[in-house]
């Protein structure tokens, strides 16, 4: 076990002992059938699947899914594990099953191989094309019952035999902010009898239930306090669903999804208050991992998607969301380098991650110093690059911003280069948007005058730097802010990066990326507290320490905040997820040369 700050005791990052003693990753090669889609009970979802034959006994066929489909669509619990050849899972089973992996060639998914299961539960299993029809038994519901606790509300569903349910939205409610409204889907028939709404005590942790019957399937839809979750498990002999709603701590996970990464849940106290916190711990240095600034829009910077599906786009194994945007533009508002490349600038000396292929990571605030050199002689200063924040100056906009530009401000000079000479100079009033050529780009005055320095034939040099100048050697980098933790201490100043109140002061959801002192990287979200809202940025800033971060930087959160792994959200329902501009994504080359 390690300390990792007062009270709080964190269990050593596992790969130390598995994913270097024992390298071998069993991948899904040699499947004789695949897809992204089940069709469960007569329902389409999208899941990853594979089968393929066992080694020795190739008239045997196993079926492997997604992780995140078994747990999503089917409510399977996966349990705390050590072992990333092996994951425990509970589902109407008197104590955890393990189920043994596999992944995909790529490393974004990973398959539990559910053969055994299926017989157990009498699943009948066929692929056809792309989906994997699954048919589970005709199952039953008995009777629903309703009963406050001192801790909240417990409600328990009695089945005649396991089947599948779905938690299908998890949503602040559309009656009242200070509530949530949850839906529950289970695919099991109910008697005409049990279709009806229920109220309970404006103080009741469960407000309203409402029971209805819908295409063989049976639906719990239920108002609840804004403080409360539900939490559903399961139980045999007899069969009963089980939904807690009480705001106590959730089920404290770690489990080892791979070699170099660790998914942790626990729940982190500051004086008095408890935080959920989910977080990926990341060996940097894992032969086959590597992290990479990933956007939605490959052929441009303008556009904002939800963070799973930027990730399988990208066909990553982990992510978060990271810098900011203008959600009304859908352009970056801050620093994003790729692969020694520069996407966009960085604004408002504010803090950014670094880091290159050798798993080194620097963190601090940082700013990016461009000029031009005219053939006059003259040096011009370049404010932003392919940057969505307008500030007085020279901004410059390249391909990579895409194949149009439409002004920012309304009063701006357009000036066209193509291969490094002045090409042409225009208003912003001429046109609503502006060709940027693709052997050139354009250079936008804004509230700027620079004479005849930048005439129509003008030779013109472009030049780049960091400062700090120690970020140059860094191929990859991504700003947010503000900067959290600087070796082992809190230096949280919102002031000095310019980010205005109440942004500094207020609480809400949060996401961050810190490392440790021996170099594993932290990937983190924490949502409300339990009875209470989220963190504000000083106590992330605490919370981040806890969790043994000696360098910690806050990336954009409230609505924004997500966590991704495998091909799910770990940290909130998908429907709530907001669209984002760019993360970070963790990508994962199983057993590499």
């Amino acid at each position: 076990m390690l300390m990792l700050g007062p009270s709080v005791v964190v269990a050593a990052p596992a790969w130390a002992q598995t994913a270097i003693d024992q390298p071998i990753v069993q991948v899904a090669r040699a499947s004789v059938n695949q897809g992204n889609q089940i069709m469960l009970n007569g329902r389409t979802y999208p899941v990853d699947w594979t089968q393929w034959q066992n080694s020795g006994q190739p008239e045997k066929v196993s079926t492997g899914l997604s992780d995140s489909g078994l747990n999503r669509r089917f409510g399977f619990n996966l349990s705390s594990s050590n072992n990333f050849r092996q994951q425990p899972v509970q589902w109407f089973t008197p104590k955890p099953v393990s189920l043994t992996t596999r992944f995909s060639e790529n490393g974004a998914y990973r398959y539990l191989d559910i053969s055994t299961l299926a017989q157990t539960f009498n699943w009948k299993l066929q692929p056809q094309g792309n989906v994997l029809k699954i048919q589970s038994p005709p199952s039953r519901i008995g009777q629903v019952r309703a009963g406050r606790q001192q801790w909240g509300h417990r409600l328990v569903v009695d089945l005649d035999q396991p089947t599948p349910w779905q938690m299908e939205q998890l949503t602040n409610s559309r009656t009242g902010k200070t509530n949530r409204e949850f839906t529950l889907a289970i695919d099991a028939t109910a008697a005409a009898g049990l279709a009806k709404a229920w109220k309970f005590p404006a103080n009741s942790a469960l407000k309203s239930l409402k029971i209805t019957r819908k295409q063989g399937r049976t639906i719990l839809s239920g108002v609840i306090s804004g403080t409360m979750t539900p939490r559903v498990w399961t139980l045999t002999n007899p069969h009963r669903l089980v939904i807690d709603i009480q705001a106590t701590a959730p089920e404290q996970r770690s489990i080892v999804w791979a070699p170099g990464i660790l998914r942790q849940e626990r729940v982190i106290s500051l004086g008095n208050k408890q935080y959920p916190v989910t977080w990926l711990a990341l060996n940097p240095k894992s032969p086959g991992l590597e992290l990479k600034p990933i956007w939605g829009n490959r052929s441009s910077l303008l556009g904002i998607h939800p963070l799973i599906t930027m990730a399988k786009g990208a066909q990553v194994a982990a992510a978060i969301n990271a810098g900011f945007f203008n959600r009304n533009n859908k352009t970056p508002l801050g620093a994003i380098r790729q692969n020694g490349q520069w996407i966009s600038s960085p604004i408002l000396n504010r803090g950014v991650v670094a880091w290159n292929e050798k798993g080194q990571f620097q963190m601090g605030r940082m700013q990016l110093q461009q000029s031009l050199k005219t053939s006059g002689g003259q040096q011009l200063a370049i404010v932003s690059l392919d940057s969505g924040y307008p500030q007085k100056g020279i901004a410059r906009y390249t391909p990579t911003w895409g194949s149009t530009y439409t002004p920012i401000l309304e009063t701006e000079k357009i000036i066209t280069v193509i291969n490094d000479r002045v090409a042409s100079t225009q208003t912003s009033s001429s046109a609503k948007s502006f060709s940027i050529p693709k052997n050139g780009y354009l250079l936008i005055l804004r509230s700027f005058d620079v004479g005849n320095a930048l005439a129509t034939g003008t030779q013109l040099e472009t030049t780049t730097a960091t400062s700090p100048s120690t970020f140059n050697a860094f191929p990859n980098i991504l700003g947010a802010g503000p900067l959290l933790v600087s070796n082992g201490q809190v230096v949280l100043n919102a002031k000095a990066e310019q980010f205005r109140p109440p942004f500094d002061t207020q609480a809400a959801p949060r996401s961050g990326i810190g490392q440790t002192t021996d170099g594993t990287i932290l990937l983190a979200a924490a949502h409300n507290r339990l009875g209470g809202p989220g963190p504000t940025l000083n106590e992330w800033a605490l919370i981040m320490k806890k969790l043994g971060s000696v360098n910690a930087l806050n990336l954009d959160g409230g609505s924004s905040t997500s966590l991704y792994l495998g091909g799910q959200l770990l940290d909130r329902h998908p429907v709530t997820g907001a669209r984002v501009q760019n993360g970070i994504g963790v990508f994962w080359q199983p057993n590499p040369r």
